[in-house]
Formats: structure tokens, C-alpha cells, sequence
């Protein structure tokens, strides 16, 4: 049998004491432990889904991996390329891949009668992956994008659409310049928003063949290819897979491929996104600590106010280590019952945003609309054992306060 279990389970199970004193001690310690671990749980949630929200619309902008080429990335004017079939299969086999899809891009300048806008001018054809844009449409149909004649869609954004006010099925012209002033007169088929202001004020949507033929280019050419992985954890095997297999290559009329990952082509928005894990290292610090105090000033208490038990346990011949032990697995039911409501706090907090999404962020600043949360099981474990185990670690030294209670003087403690 272990004694100290047996005696600290039959303590609390009488509620800590019958004085008026541990109660209050007990109750507050709870409270510290479950505000520390719901408080956690909110904060890594809110984080972990702000973070892959920010990413994921990222990537479907311009996927996980554009190859494209180097004079691209040199030069701000787009540089075709040349993408054989025998190429995309490859690509398409490549470790990791998901799916691989061409565009073109070019720029222009969107015309009503009474305003203008400059744009780029993103071509996709029937094999793009629309799922990204057809989650944030929020006006009239996702087009039917074509690789061959096209009949001009346009897919815009609604801060286009309101700074140009346009609404669904608007027809206006758009002029691209070059050697010459080009116009072709497009139809508003759908309007998407992402929030994201640096897409959404300056990219739409059309058929692939209408920038390639703006552009002046070959049938076969376009701008580049999007590579999406299966797996975004995997993400630098199949980019470095890419880089040994088709990076520094050249198509048939003698441009070299190079590609560059999310991170590359974004890497404002990432790095941004990193300084977050700092705020949350600060608040699971600063929760911790909360929790450890309240712990501490409650087991005190407690030890305090059993001076008299702990003197009867010493005369009976039970010794120190086996005292100290009792008192922290006291502790330990303590915690655990602050764990149990702190779970129930943060779970149930971070269950009812996503419901509800009752927490509203300004999305010209948070780039969302809602407070994202992302429930991530295998980290609140973790939080659960990291909060249990570090507060038992800072108990033990205030439990070797019991070593200085002498039995003969504690019998007289009142």
C-alpha cells in the first residue's frame, strides 16, 4: 500500500479540512491552475488557427512551389516558359506532389466611366485547383476557365468590385499596354474575398489564354507552373526535389527554369507570422507561473494549518520524505481538479468561436474576419502534463518546510 497516497486521498477526500482557513487556500489555488491551463489552450488555439489560416490563403494565391523563370524573378516584366508534357508528368509523379497546374499573368488597367484600377491579370486553365477560390466567393459563379478560345470571364475581388462598383455581370474594358494599347471588354462572372489587401486590391482572374495572347507568347508557353504538396510538413523534400530535378534546366526556346517555396515568395507574411510563437511562449511562461504561485501559497497554507497531524504522523514514526510525499499528492488532486475546469474553460471556449464565431477581428488588420481557432488534441495533452509536472516541481521545495515541524512542539500548535 502507499501510505502517503492513502493519507493525502482521505484528506482531500473530507475537502482539505474542516477549519475555514485551507478552504479559501484550496479553492484559489484551483482557480489559478484552471484560468493558467484555459487561458493556454485559447491562446495556442487562437495562434495555431490564425497561422494556418494566413498560409493556407497564402498558398492559394500561388501554391506551395512556382517554377518559374529566372528572368522572371530578375526582371519585373513576366518571362514565358515552355512546360512539356513529358515535364508535367514528371512533376506530377514527383514525391510529395499533389497537383500541378500552368497560368499566365499579365498586367492591366480596368476601366469603368468613371474610375480605373490597375490589376494583374492571373490566367488559369481547366486543370487549376479552384477549390481556394470557390470557398471565398461570395457573389455570382466561379467561371468556367478554358486553355483555349476564350470569351473574356473575370473573376475579381469585392474591394475591386466596390472600388470600381461593379456587381455580377458588369461588362467593362480593360486596356493592357505594351509596344501598343491593347483593349478586350470583360464579363464580372464571380467576386471572391480573402481579406488579404495584397491580393485582393490587385488580382482576378481569367482564362490562361488571354494573357499568353496580351503577352505576345507562343500557345505553349505561360509564366509558370504551381506545385501543391500533399503534405505542408513535407514541403522542403519535394522543393528540394525540385530544385535537383528541374531547376537550371532549359525549355526549347532556351529560358531556364527556377522555383521558389510559399516561404520564398512570401516571406514578409511568414516572418511575421513567426513573431507570434514569441507572444506565445510569454503567456504559457507568465500561465505557468501564476499556476506555481497559487500552488505554492496554497500548499503553505495547508502545511500550516496540519502543523498538529504532521507532528502526530512524526511521533507515530513516519519520516519526513513520506510527509512530504502525502502533501504533494494533496497537491496533485488539487491540480488535477484545477485541470479538469481548466480543460472545460478553454475546450469549451475555443468549441463555441468555432461555432459561433462571436469574436470579430477587423480584417484590414488581422487579414480574418472571426478570431480563428484551431483545436490541436495532442498539444492540450501536453499543455495538460507540462502544467501538472512543472507544478509538482516547484512544490517540492516548499514541502521541506515539514522537516522543521518538531512532534513534541507541533502537539501544542494551535
Amino acid at each position: 500500500m502507499n501510505l502517503p497516497l492513502f493519507i493525502a486521498r482521505r484528506i482531500y477526500g473530507t475537502g482539505g479540512s474542516r477549519r475555514a482557513v485551507s478552504k479559501p487556500a484550496i479553492r484559489i489555488a484551483t482557480i489559478g491552475v484552471a484560468i493558467g491551463l484555459a487561458v493556454m489552450i485559447v491562446t495556442v488555439s487562437v495562434v495555431f488557427g490564425f497561422k494556418n489560416t494566413i498560409r493556407d490563403k497564402a498558398v492559394g494565391f500561388g501554391s506551395h512551389i512556382q517554377i518559374e523563370s529566372f528572368r522572371t524573378q530578375q526582371t519585373p516584366s513576366p518571362t514565358p516558359l515552355c512546360f512539356s508534357d513529358s515535364l508535367m508528368r514528371q512533376l506530377r509523379k514527383a514525391p510529395g506532389v499533389r497537383h500541378v497546374a500552368r497560368y499566365s499573368s499579365t498586367q492591366g488597367i480596368l476601366k469603368t466611366d468613371t474610375d480605373f484600377l490597375g490589376v494583374m491579370l492571373k490566367g488559369i486553365g481547366s486543370d487549376y485547383d479552384l477549390t481556394f477560390l470557390t470557398e471565398n466567393l461570395v457573389e455570382g459563379e466561379m467561371p468556367k476557365f478554358t486553355d483555349g478560345k476564350s470569351d473574356y470571364p473575370l473573376l475579381i475581388s469585392r474591394m475591386m468590385a466596390d472600388q470600381l462598383r461593379l456587381k455580377v455581370g458588369d461588362r467593362l474594358f480593360a486596356y493592357f499596354l505594351g509596344n501598343n494599347v491593347r483593349a478586350r471588354r470583360f464579363t464580372v462572372r464571380g467576386i471572391y474575398q480573402t481579406n488579404m489587401t495584397q491580393f485582393d486590391q490587385a488580382l482576378c482572374f481569367t482564362d490562361i489564354s488571354v494573357p499568353v495572347k496580351l503577352n505576345g507568347w507562343e500557345p505553349d508557353q505561360c509564366s509558370g507552373v504551381e506545385v501543391e504538396v500533399k503534405d505542408f510538413e513535407k514541403l522542403d523534400t519535394t522543393a528540394a526535389w525540385v530544385v535537383s530535378n528541374v531547376n537550371r534546366t532549359m525549355d526549347k526556346y532556351g529560358e531556364i527554369f527556377t522555383s521558389q517555396t510559399i516561404y520564398e515568395a512570401h516571406a514578409h507574411i511568414f516572418s511575421w507570422l513567426s513573431l507570434l510563437d514569441i507572444n506565445v511562449w510569454i503567456i504559457l511562461v507568465l500561465m505557468v507561473c501564476v499556476a506555481g504561485i497559487t500552488m505554492i501559497s496554497g500548499l503553505l497554507i495547508i502545511i500550516l494549518e496540519r502543523t498538529r497531524t504532521i507532528g502526530i504522523l512524526k511521533a507515530l514514526g513516519m519520516r519526513n520524505k513520506g510527509i512530504r510525499h502525502t502533501f504533494l499528492w494533496f497537491a496533485v488532486f488539487i491540480i488535477g481538479r484545477g485541470l479538469l475546469w481548466g480543460n472545460i474553460i478553454g475546450l469549451g471556449l475555443v468549441l463555441l468561436q468555432q461555432q459561433t464565431g462571436i469574436v470579430h477581428l477587423d480584417p484590414a488588420s488581422y487579414y480574418v474576419d472571426t478570431a480563428p481557432m484551431e483545436l490541436n488534441l495532442p498539444l492540450v495533452a501536453l499543455l495538460n502534463v507540462a502544467t501538472l509536472v512543472i507544478c509538482v516541481f516547484v512544490l517540492i521545495a516548499p514541502s521541506f518546510l515539514i522537516s522543521h515541524i518538531h512532534p513534541a512542539r507541533s502537539m501544542r500548535y494551535e
